[in-house]
């Protein structure tokens, strides 16, 4: 009798526990998710929190063929990963479109090497599309920009489809606000802003 009473409180215990409101489970179903390998995934984290319609924003992994990558072994070289950053948008508030136009005007299109002080393929940049309308989108985007091409430059930043995305270490999530100083000496330090405006002048993503 008290095994058959203990079954029936932990079922009602489980039924009272307080679960996503029917608001919230809507709001995130509404969510889209969007992958850009664009350099250091602290600087790409920064450039896209300021976009209206960005709801957050996760540094990490993608694209290699180790299981579990950490910080150390994709920096070393060897496992294929690059550097991304997963941004989950409100496609009601920002479309797909605009966070194309705000990741080419943060990177350097023309580095095979890495992108501004940061060498090694860790540092490429990359398009990583989740759907096919995305494929299609980031592909028109890459195109117009090799025709409309500031430096006149082969285009290097490939479209990739999305691979299995493993989240950085916790201490690079959100950098540029748990280490503000260090962070824009980085940025400044790497060049980064000077080599964008030199590329893009006022539409520069910084």
């Amino acid at each position: 009798m008290r095994r058959h009473l203990g079954a029936m409180i932990a079922a009602l215990v489980l039924l009272a526990a307080p679960g996503p409101a029917p608001a919230q489970q809507t709001e995130a179903a509404k969510l889209e998710t969007a992958t850009f390998a664009g350099g250091c995934f602290w600087c790409v984290e920064a450039d896209f929190d300021k976009v209206d319609g960005v709801v957050s924003t996760t540094s990490g992994y993608m694209g290699g063929h180790t299981k579990n990558p950490t910080y150390q072994a994709v920096t070393a070289g060897g496992t294929g990963h690059l550097e991304v950053v997963q941004v989950k948008f409100d496609p009601a508030r920002v479309s797909y479109e605009k966070l194309l136009e705000v990741f080419w005007h943060s990177i350097d299109p023309y580095d095979p090497a890495g992108q501004f002080c940061d060498k090694g393929d860790s540092y490429r940049t990359a398009i990583f599309t989740h759907t096919p309308e995305q494929k299609a989108a980031a592909t028109a985007s890459k195109e117009r920009l090799m025709k409309d091409n500031p430096l006149k430059q082969p285009i290097i930043t490939e479209v990739r489809e999305a691979a299995e995305f493993t989240a950085a270490e916790d201490y690079h999530q959100d950098y540029y606000k748990t280490n503000p100083l260090r962070y824009m000496y980085y940025r400044f330090a790497c060049g980064r802003d000077a080599r964008l405006e030199q590329i893009w002048g006022k539409k520069a993503t910084n």
